[in-house]
């Protein structure tokens, strides 16, 4: 009788391991954020780079769109993407905010008092703890949102003549 148990026991935890091991091998893996356009982002309390501010939901709503550009100093691409942002910051119903993603503020500053600054806003991200919300995984990356704060499109790497001509369609009609 005992020994009855002990092989049903043995065979159920086999069936369980197969079970959770068939699972994992079926599941995907792969970090994909295409499912956020069309989302609703909420909660945002991004801290101002320079003031005591912080940018919220509201102040996303008060804009026809928001491009939201998670950029550093030390980010080469990000230096690439620079001079398209500096053309959109031009585009009457977008503003532009841009989250600093772990980085210091002196390089942050210096960066764009050398190359210009294209931002409406300025915030940042010491921690990379609220690029999370946004399925930022690398930068720099850009999210377009509408003033519902509905994610239009993600942008991975820097912004290219493509993206800029897209975003500029979209806010312009």
């Amino acid at each position: 009788m005992q020994k009855n148990i002990i092989k049903l026991f043995i065979v159920l935890l086999i069936i369980f391991i197969i079970g959770v091991f068939f699972i994992g091998l079926n599941k995907n893996s792969i970090y994909d954020t295409k499912d956020l356009v069309g989302q609703k982002i909420t909660k945002i309390q991004l801290d101002h780079l320079t003031d005591k501010r912080i940018i919220t939901d509201d102040d996303l709503k008060k804009n026809d769109f928001t491009l939201i550009n998670f950029w550093a100093s030390w980010c080469a691409p990000c230096r690439d993407e620079h001079p398209i942002l500096l053309k959109l910051s031009n585009e009457e119903n977008l503003k532009l905010l841009g989250v600093n993603f772990k980085d210091k503020k002196n390089n942050a500053i210096e960066f764009l008092n050398k190359l210009g600054d294209p931002y409406d806003d300025l915030t940042k991200d010491e921690f990379g703890k609220h690029s999370i919300n946004f399925g930022i995984y690398g930068i720099p990356e850009s999210v377009l949102i509408d003033k519902d704060l509905i994610i239009i499109k993600k942008f991975i790497g820097p912004i290219s003549k493509n993206d800029y001509d897209y975003i500029k369609n979209i806010v312009r009609k």
